[in-house]
């Protein structure tokens, strides 16, 4: 399909497309996001850069060339005004909403523009066009000047870790092109920028609509000297190229070996260089090794840079999977399990301190548990405001333990090995965003101490397997009668155990937790350490919790090893709970004097795929009791 009038193709697209493909793939990509408060004219803008760059990528030469045979207007050079009516109709639809992204280069380089939504509410949104950012245009209305929005998207802009900055001071036709309002309005910016810590940052007076200082320095502002927007843009340092000069990371994403005699590590370069014979380490083993090789589809290479996705083999046969770190081995990334980060929270559901959450940063994915924030960011004041918990966009610094050692750089060094997103367990959604700050240092200063009699011993010592028999349900379900009827029975067949109740429990190691969400899930994490520290001695160990939480329950299973965690539903209906009311609970949550009840007024997730379920309205607790243990003992 012909482009429209005034969108002239390359003539190398028809005379020779290899040398046009060539030309195209040397050319720098440079990832663009555009902020500012509503109305500040970001759709006018970008509609300008469209049409002003005379290239567009085929998706949108078929939307403009559409709309011009529905308005009459084919074979007519294409409207400003229309491209720009066509984004503000898509911002209207709600696509921006979400994060709209446009494409167009230039003879110097090619551009990938995110278009992000002003409104406060969709901080999350702003967060995600800008986490693959090079540079972000600031739009401030030359009217209005530096505004609340214009300060809290700079903060998120410089908190992802946006390098680059220029404030694009719009509507200058508006007030004159008047040089002393512009100064005034840059004074301000610089102020704020200097105090949350944006060093590059440059300022531009525009006109969207007519296009002053956008692709051709303007008539209308003899008084500035300075680079157009786009001729700023062009000469900005694209990410990968800074990337290169930095020690060498390779998160491997998987191996190949297609036969005995290849095994190769397959992954993109995060930063630096590699050559056949560099000496690397592998972590978090620590082992190190050599290049053997760098392969490629099209053949060996000699070297290879950031940015570059490569298989490489190893001169020895060291242990090396998914989600390790191949890096330079004289300076390394760290290795740690603790840390502080910093959260912008995407979830509608706050976050529950405590619960085990899904890691995942680079090729690694780790299970991590977010502890009660150190505090809240006010992005509007920078004031750091006391809070136990973050709500949707709402941005906090938290300490952060992982289930396992991580490979990671502070995110101020390294975008790749400092981002990380949370995933929640049972739904699988982002829940967060995230970016190391640093390694705790009892991280660093704790280490595990090898023992020489194992978990296994202690078992076969005890002639027997250790396990976890995790009995959940409604309160007055019954699990506490049928676990003690367990334990009675294990203990005549001379079984080593140890009954864990809920109530016992609150009354010494978890007396100082109420009933919170967030409350029931430290004290499922506490049963849970517990537990673990007793499967390693060889117990078998019985527990009655209502434990009401998916995720929590999920937690404990995989503090064990596999196959040791048995998850026991005791299936009892509300009602009949309710109607046993032993201690007369039920009443009291009805009445309103007790509150965070399960089933009242908390909610209680029952199992998906228990490995037992006992359903209480037809069996008592002594068959229940007995199947477990025959269950258990096979």
């Amino acid at each position: 399909m012909a482009p429209p009038d005034g969108f002239a193709p390359d003539p190398l697209i028809a005379s020779d497309i290899d040398a046009y493909l060539k030309g195209q793939a040397a050319k720098a990509l440079l990832r663009v996001i555009t902020c500012g408060s509503v109305d500040d004219g970001k759709s006018t803008l970008i509609g300008r850069l469209l049409y002003d760059s005379k290239q567009i990528f085929d998706d949108q030469l078929s939307a403009l060339e559409a709309d011009s045979k529905r308005v009459g207007t084919q074979g007519q050079a294409i409207d400003f005004a229309l491209l720009v009516d066509g984004l503000a109709a898509e911002r209207e639809q709600g696509i921006t909403i979400d994060v709209a992204y446009r494409f167009f280069a230039t003879d110097k380089a090619k551009f990938i523009i995110a278009d992000c939504p002003g409104h406060e509410q969709y901080t999350r949104n702003m967060v995600t066009g800008a986490s693959t950012a090079d540079a972000a245009i600031v739009l401030v209305d030359a009217r209005k000047g530096v505004l609340t929005q214009t300060r809290r998207h700079s903060y998120l802009a410089k908190l992802i870790g946006i390098r680059h900055v220029v404030l694009a001071v719009n509507k200058m036709d508006l007030i004159g092109f008047d040089q002393a309002a512009f100064d005034t309005i840059v004074a301000d910016y610089r102020a704020f920028a200097a105090e949350i810590g944006l060093e590059d940052v440059a300022a531009v007076p525009i006109s969207g609509l007519g296009g002053d200082n956008i692709t051709t320095l303007s008539a209308n502002t003899p008084w500035y000297t300075g680079p157009t927007l786009l001729g700023w843009l062009e000469a900005v340092e694209v990410a990968t190229e800074a990337d290169q000069s930095r020690p060498f990371r390779l998160p491997v994403q998987w191996v190949n070996r297609p036969n005995l005699d290849f095994r190769g590590f397959a992954g993109t370069i995060a930063s630096g260089r590699v050559a056949p014979g560099d000496a690397v380490r592998i972590l978090p083993s620590g082992r190190t090794t050599s290049i053997a090789r760098i392969v490629t589809l099209e053949g060996d290479r000699d070297n290879a840079v950031a940015g570059e996705a490569v298989t490489l083999t190893l001169a020895d046969e060291v242990d090396c999977s998914r989600g390790n770190v191949i890096a330079v081995a004289d300076d390394p990334p760290q290795v740690a399990d603790q840390f502080e980060a910093t959260l912008v929270w995407m979830a509608d559901e706050a976050l529950l301190p405590g619960r085990s959450y899904l890691l995942k940063l680079g090729t690694q994915t780790v299970a991590a548990t977010v502890q009660t924030p150190k505090y809240q960011i006010n992005v509007n004041t920078l004031e750091h405001i006391a809070t136990k918990t973050l709500e949707l966009n709402a941005i906090g610094v938290v300490p952060l333990t992982t289930a396992a050692p991580l490979v990671f750089e502070p995110y101020v060094d390294s975008r790749e090995l400092g981002g990380f997103i949370l995933i929640d367990r049972q739904s699988n959604a982002t829940v967060a965003a995230g970016m190391i700050n640093f390694a705790l240092r009892r991280s660093q200063n704790i280490h595990l101490q090898a023992t020489d009699v194992t978990r296994e011993a202690h078992a076969g010592l005890k002639n027997q397997k250790a396990a976890v028999l995790w009995l959940t349900g409604l309160s007055g379900a019954g699990k506490s009668t049928i676990a003690n009827l367990v334990e009675k029975r294990l203990h005549r067949m001379n079984r080593h155990t140890f009954l864990l109740d809920g109530d016992n429990v609150r009354h010494g190691l978890n007396k100082d937790l109420g009933f919170t969400d967030a409350d029931r899930i430290e004290n499922i994490r506490r049963v849970g350490e517990v537990a673990k520290l007793m499967t390693d001695a060889g117990l078998i160990v019985i527990t009655a919790f209502i434990s009401p939480f998916r995720a929590e329950r999920q937690m404990v299973r995989d503090m064990m090893a596999p196959g040791e965690f048995w998850e026991i539903h005791v299936d009892t209906p509300l009602a009949a709970a309710e109607a046993r009311d032993v201690k007369g609970l039920y009443r009291k949550a009805r009445a309103g004097e007790l509150k965070n009840f399960t089933g009242i007024d908390s909610p209680y997730e029952a199992p998906e795929a228990p490995e037992l379920r006992i359903d209480t309205t037809a069996m008592s607790a002594e068959d229940a009791a007995r199947m477990i243990v025959e269950r258990l003992i096979g």
